[in-house]
């Protein structure tokens, strides 16, 4: 079996593609042979993996992704593609993996009318009615619950394409048995004193993620609390306008940005929160990362495993409509709260107990059903 898996970029840290990378691996397991198409790939492609990186320069990225979707159909063809798995949302996919959150929803309820006239916007739902729309026969991996309600909404797909599917974290993500003595290793690496605090955001895309939030909310602690505590970033963006909105905000010399990288579950062990107050995200495994590492987590209900974070009792969630004097407030709760081990506590025991850990294998299992079926 020849798949077919299509993203528009890869790049080693990003949640989207390291899933992708993760059920692709998955499927190639089970016999199949994988050919990627992509406009940019960035790092080592895995062994067997065959990558087509397709050049082609547009003047603006939603003209290219046109360009790239149209110019697919007679690449599949040439190459013998029995199934084409998208990342993206784009025509001609027979199964998409739904990483983004729904199109029409935010154009709804976040653009005013003239944004939603823009050639950008309309090719973009173009593409989402593509997958979507209740003529179609593509099967859809879901991921998060709500999302899929969303889309049901706005496009009534029928229920039997729409496939929900657990979280898929890394287990080593989880606390090792002697996670009290790597902590302390890794916080003596960094010079971290046992009253100091160490924020964490992890993601790329820093604006999404509430970056300028989370640097408000730093910089309105108490002075004998900010004095005390650092803030760390790690992803792929551009980092000069955070960089610039800290020192306006007076709060550069507690703020770091990191670029993306392998050892995360060293900074989940030594960190005492993450801090994620995003204006949007369809999941946020991020904050499964952080709470089966033991990491108390903080924030926002527009995630979409937030709920995860309310059940296990692991941190707190800033509802909406979003108010930044409430992430202030807990903010400093939580930094200085004695609560702080019942959250890590908890957080880890729910790793142990649910059902987090799945969704490659089940969303490779979805893909050979479905790729056999339209073989038949």
């Amino acid at each position: 079996m020849r798949l077919a898996f299509v993203l528009f970029k890869y790049f080693p840290y990003g949640g989207l593609q390291r899933d992708m990378l993760r059920i692709a691996l998955e499927c190639q397991q089970r016999g199949c042979q994988i050919e990627v198409y992509t406009l940019s790939w960035q790092g080592t492609a895995p062994e067997g993996f065959v990558v087509h990186e397709l050049a082609i320069r547009r003047t603006r990225n939603h003209a290219r992704y046109h360009a790239f979707s149209r110019a697919l159909q007679p690449l599949f063809a040439a190459h013998k593609i029995d199934g084409v798995v998208g990342f993206n949302k784009m025509p001609g996919l027979d199964v998409y993996y739904a990483a983004d959150p729904c199109f029409a929803e935010r154009m709804a309820t976040q653009k005013n009318w003239l944004t939603r006239k823009g050639a950008r916007n309309r090719l973009f739902r173009r593409f989402e009615e593509s997958v979507f729309a209740p003529s179609k026969q593509t099967q859809v991996l879901m991921i998060s619950p709500q999302q899929l309600r969303v889309y049901r909404r706005h496009y009534g797909t029928p229920e039997k394409r729409l496939h929900l599917l657990p979280p898929g974290i890394m287990r080593d993500r989880m606390a090792p048995p002697d996670a009290v003595a790597r902590r302390a290793a890794f916080r003596q690496e960094l010079g971290l004193r046992e009253t100091d605090r160490l924020v964490l955001t992890l993601g790329s895309g820093f604006r999404v993620k509430g970056v300028d939030r989370s640097l408000r909310a730093l910089a309105a602690l108490a002075p004998e609390i900010r004095a005390c505590t650092r803030y760390i970033a790690i992803g792929q963006d551009n980092p000069r306008p955070f960089f610039k909105l800290a020192r306006r905000l007076g709060c550069a010399g507690q703020f770091e940005i990191l670029p993306g990288r392998d050892d995360v579950p060293r900074f989940l062990l030594g960190a005492d929160l993450l801090l994620h107050p995003a204006y949007y995200e369809n999941t946020g495994t991020v904050l499964l990362e952080a709470m089966v590492a033991g990491l108390p987590v903080l924030t926002t209900d527009t995630c979409g495993y937030a709920f995860h974070v309310q059940k296990a009792l692991a941190g707190r969630v800033v509802p909406s409509p979003f108010q930044q004097r409430v992430l202030d407030r807990e903010l400093a709760c939580m930094l200085t709260s004695p609560e702080r081990d019942q959250w890590s506590s908890n957080g880890v025991a729910y790793g142990r107990t649910q059902d987090l850990y799945r969704m490659p294998q089940l969303a490779a299992d979805i893909i050979v059903q479905t790729v056999q079926g339209l073989k038949r």
